[in-house]
């Protein structure tokens, strides 16, 4: 049984998402599936919660509609991305909704919750009771100003609201008052001991194939600090109008938290799918010799291996997670993906502007994936991976090999070379591709994809080097036998990096695959025989087309341009940034410069180059305002410009400096301009 964090439904999704939760599990699936092993994968849409009502408020629009319309958004972009899952759910059906009640009934009735009558916080001018992500403060660990009320999302650290300094509504901005209300409570500290058992010593007696030891460090290290600190009573409802509602008399306005109701998505999918499936739900959820394991991001990891086991185990009858494979955090270009700035690559709009694309970001997210630490995603390194690696490495090897069977042998793979025509270099081959299914299988058990897609491109380095080294095209006419043992054993190479190279990269995989007459080949066929002595070999398009400087520049031109698009608000304003000192400040060097020129950029939409009097020198920049100002309107205007920033190149042409634009109410842009009377070189302080 795998399940993957269900996508919160208020927004679309980003390359972050998909390197933290859904590729790898993917991977995971693909060669599972490959394996012939009984497996199912299944997500859904989280459409419940705060976050969700807070947008639908500030945009003047329903819960329902903000939900209908990402969970389609979402579906499009895990389609595009080749992202297989058995099942996608949403948790607004009405079968979640009586799924997820049966399931708090139970618990109430075995005495799993604590009722408590307190003060929560309550808006005043809103009429609400406010929940954690309607709450806002200083946190009290770090001091970041713009905490929630559950979490803080600069330090990640576990909140609640009474714990914020300075708390304020986000509903009106005001200071909420106190006000007695009802709640459910989980009082998780009666379970720190079998948790002990279960995450730290893994030797919870009924999780006869659990082995907490192979848990990622930053996993374990998590829960234990959780566990060490002691773990304390959480509400598992809240005062809402939009949530699955509490199943008791008398909670009329109150639904199920929101971390309550989500996991149990998990079982409300799997339910669906059997019952289209003629299946039986328990076999995956309740069968002891079943696995579970939840792909999810660093950030989810609380309630994964702490919070949701423990309703299980409350419950009953179910299998506890076997594995929480978490992964850490993807950065962007030097920054951290941040969605309100648009400082982010969406799914959606990635695959506009390549719509062949979804191999190529397969491969380089799994190589940069963050399985330990944080990683960082470029679009240079993007470029490069793609004109190095695939097209270069595996697209040239394969059809350098269909090209020559094609040439030699009118397309027909020659016989196997008997045992005696074998030399050194061949057996050598022979066993380095013998090895490689059980290496590449093995490192995805251990949910190590950055090494074994690794594996699986070198079955194609080491073809490549063959091929290369032995030179048929040279031997072709004065040693066919040769030739034919060449040829054979490279035709075979091919035939197994479509197999071995099916989990990341699907369609690549599929049309080799198709080429070389292997499409029903599994994992068990990866073999140095698994392309038959005969077959005609097919067409094959090319597999990976480069990637240019001029492409790169515009994806990297885009980023930040836009407004908000996945947390709005009334105006679409920017939220405000983590506060500096005044030493931060002083780092800047602002100055008055005076357009003298200024020209489009070839091939760049978005582009300006100007060149700006700065008073010191006469410097270069370009500036993404192409789309809102003609060259001609800008030459002559006096503009404030960051003269101390770091050089960089855009679409080949050095910028010296950023000039400082303000955003408008429309999307449009407007020049920073200085007063009059102030001079090129006069410094902005």
């Amino acid at each position: 049984m795998i399940t993957s964090a269900l996508p919160y439904a208020n927004g679309p999704i980003h390359l972050g998402h998909i390197a933290g939760a859904y590729l790898p599990a993917d991977i995971y699936v693909r060669h599972l599936r490959s394996m012939g092993e009984d497996v199912l994968w299944i997500c859904g849409s989280d459409e419940h919660g705060a976050a969700i009502t807070l947008r639908a408020k500030k945009e003047g629009t329903t819960p329902r509609e903000i939900v209908d319309t990402y969970h389609v958004e979402m579906q499009k972009a895990f389609t595009g991305l080749d992202i297989s899952f058995d099942h996608y759910s949403r948790t607004s059906s009405p079968k979640h909704h009586e799924v997820a009640q049966d399931f708090f009934l139970t618990l109430l009735d075995k005495g799993g919750f604590e009722v408590k009558t307190e003060e929560q916080f309550y808006d005043e001018e809103a009429k609400q009771f406010l929940a954690d992500r309607y709450i806002q403060g200083t946190c009290p660990s770090c001091d970041h100003d713009n905490a929630y009320g559950d979490q803080c999302e600069k330090c990640g650290k576990t909140l609640s609201p009474a714990e914020l300094v300075n708390p304020r509504s986000t509903l009106s901005g005001s200071s909420p008052v106190l006000k007695l209300t009802t709640l459910w409570y989980l009082p998780m500290g009666r379970h720190e001991d079998w948790l002990r058992k279960y995450i730290v010593d893994g030797t919870l007696d009924d999780q006869q194939h659990h082995n907490s030891k192979e848990w990622k460090a930053h996993v374990l290290g998590q829960c234990r600090s959780w566990i060490d600190g002691g773990l304390e009573s959480r509400a598992m409802t809240r005062d809402l109008d939009w949530g699955v509602p509490v199943p008791v008399d008398g909670a009329d306005g109150k639904v199920l938290y929101v971390w309550l109701d989500a996991p149990i998505g998990y079982i409300t999918a799997t339910m669906e799918w059997c019952e289209q499936n003629d299946q039986d739900w328990r076999d995956w959820w309740q069968d002891p010799e079943a696995d579970l394991i939840h792909f999810i991001g660093k950030d989810n990891i609380v309630f994964h291996c702490i919070i949701f086991p423990i309703l299980l185990k409350e419950h009953g009858g179910y299998n506890l997670p076997t594995n929480v494979p978490a992964n850490e955090f993807m950065n962007l270009e030097g920054d951290k993906i941040s969605t309100s700035r648009n400082w982010a690559v969406w799914v959606t709009e990635y695959l506009e502007d390549f719509p062949e694309g979804s191999d190529a970001m397969r491969y380089v997210l799994t190589a940069i994936m963050p399985e330990q630490k944080d990683s960082e995603f470029t679009w240079s390194d993007f470029r490069d991976k793609v004109n190095n690696e695939l097209a270069d490495v595996l697209g040239n090897f394969v059809n350098r090999v269909l090209v020559l069977t094609k040439k030699y042998y009118d397309g027909a793979v020659p016989a196997a070379p008997t045992d005696e025509a074998l030399n050194a270099t061949d057996r050598n081959l022979l066993e380095s591709l013998s090895a490689a299914p059980a290496k590449v299988s093995d490192l995805i058990a251990r949910h190590r994809y950055k090494e074994a897609q690794l594996e699986a491109m070198n079955v194609a380095r080491l073809g490549n080097k063959y091929l290369t080294e032995q030179e048929p095209w040279k031997l072709q006419k004065t040693d066919p036998s040769r030739t034919a043992t060449i040829m054979h054993l490279t035709c075979q190479v091919v035939g197994n990096c479509a197999v071995l190279l099916e989990p990341f990269l699907p369609q690549a995989a599929s049309k080799i695959a198709a080429a070389f007459g292997v499409s029903d080949a599994r994992w068990m066929d990866a073999r140095t025989d698994v392309v038959s002595s005969g077959t005609v070999l097919g067409d094959l398009p090319i597999l990976f087309a480069k990637i240019d400087d001029d492409t790169v520049a515009a994806q990297v031109a885009k980023l930040g341009q836009k407004g908000d698009t996945s947390d709005s608000s009334n105006r679409d304003l920017m939220p405000a940034k983590d506060e500096i000192t005044f030493d931060d400040f002083t780092k800047l060097d602002l100055r008055v410069g005076t357009v003298l020129s200024c020209e489009k950029v070839p091939k760049a939409d978005k582009l300006l180059k100007l060149t700006v009097d700065t008073g010191l020198d006469t410097r270069t920049v370009v500036s993404g305002i192409a789309e809102h100002f003609a060259p001609e309107d800008v030459v002559g205007r006096q503009v404030t410009l960051l003269i101390n920033l770091a050089p960089r190149k855009l679409r080949g042409i050095e910028s010296q400096g950023m000039v400082l634009m303000a955003g408008t109410d429309d999307g449009g842009l407007r020049f920073v301009t200085p007063e009059e009377g102030v001079a090129p070189g006069n410094v902005i302080s």
